[in-house]
């Protein structure tokens, strides 16, 4: 890999992907309304968060009821294209060692799932519930769990943990939460998908990206040169990895004869500088010369001067023009 292309991967790295959420629980300023099964499993109440600010929240604690399988189902949530779903759940377990006297029932864990779906679906009978068709996504465990009860919110231990699945490719879906005999709550459920923003690379400009459907999986992007430039050698081309970042540039674009670079991906007119001495008049500037000149040697004067090739003096390339070019014109 050469100093160029390192360079150039450590510049696209430092666009941060995109978070588009569908669906977050912390928002929420009515009842969220989901639906638990059976109805003496997961209750929705008002809670606090570890800072203290007034939270919905879904809990559940049957640890001393043996053989607990409780469900507890979102809303309906569009998947607005997204291929890869993640989720990020906030929630605090009870140590069930804490718990006098509790079975041996007693879990730390939970399971999430999904279901996809194309509409919205009746959930109502005992059916729907063993018989639909689930996807697991994993079982969670809390890396930390409290011991003692604190209404005001200074003891609480919260886990964040995130997951995704996919590939997806109908309207939407439900989450579901499924406990089996722990005592716990969910705090926040943030449901979100990533993209690559839109960015400009070697003088390209590349477009907002979908991630693709595995966290693994490149999206490939065509980039259109930006206005005064054109495409070097190949096609110009990034690529979305799973994680919403640009990686992989191929091919670039640079800036059409009679303009330069400005800013890092501008194309803008070269700037001429004119310096009038006895021998004749200068004409200093950054790139190839224009195909016309206009000199305003004074008020009233004008002249159209054809342009000669540069010639390099001082490190800089200089238009000569003679003084007989000027002359009577002044």
């Amino acid at each position: 890999m050469t100093v160029d292309l390192i360079t150039i991967l450590c510049i696209i790295s430092t666009v941060s992907a995109v978070e588009e959420t569908l669906m977050d629980t912390r928002t929420a300023t009515a009842e969220l309304g989901w639906t638990a099964y059976p109805t003496s499993g997961w209750e929705e109440v008002s809670g606090y968060d570890e800072n203290l600010n007034t939270i919905r929240t879904y809990q559940v604690c049957n640890v001393f009821e043996p053989s607990q399988n409780n469900w507890l189902l979102t809303t309906f949530v569009e998947r607005r294209g997204a291929k890869r779903i993640y989720v990020e759940i906030r929630f605090t377990v009870r140590d069930c060692s804490s718990i006098p006297n509790v079975p041996g029932s007693c879990k730390e864990t939970f399971n999430l799932y999904y279901y996809e779906t194309d509409a919205v679906i009746a959930t109502k009978g005992s059916a729907f519930w063993m018989e639909a068709p689930y996807l697991k996504v994993d079982t969670i465990a809390a890396d930390e769990s409290f011991s003692q009860v604190d209404f005001g919110g200074r003891l609480m231990k919260v886990n964040t943990e995130v997951r995704s699945f996919g590939p997806l490719s109908r309207s939407g879906f439900y989450l579901a939460f499924q406990d089996y005999g722990a005592c716990m709550s969910l705090l926040s459920v943030r449901v979100f998908f990533k993209r690559c923003p839109s960015v400009v690379q070697n003088f390209a400009v590349f477009p907002d990206t979908m991630t693709g459907a595995e966290s693994t999986s490149l999206v490939t992007a065509h980039g259109v040169c930006v206005p005064n430039s054109e495409e070097v050698d190949v096609p110009i081309k990034l690529y979305c990895n799973g994680d919403g970042e640009w990686m992989v540039p191929i091919g670039s674009c640079s800036c059409k004869a009679g303009f330069e670079a400005d800013n890092g991906n501008v194309c803008r007119v070269q700037n001429i500088s004119v310096e009038i001495r006895n021998t004749g008049a200068y004409f200093q500037h950054s790139g190839l010369p224009p195909r016309d000149l206009q000199v305003e040697p004074g008020p009233g004067a004008v002249s159209a001067v054809p342009p000669q090739q540069p010639i390099h003096h001082g490190g800089r390339r200089v238009l000569r023009l003679s003084q007989w070019l000027l002359s009577g014109r002044l």
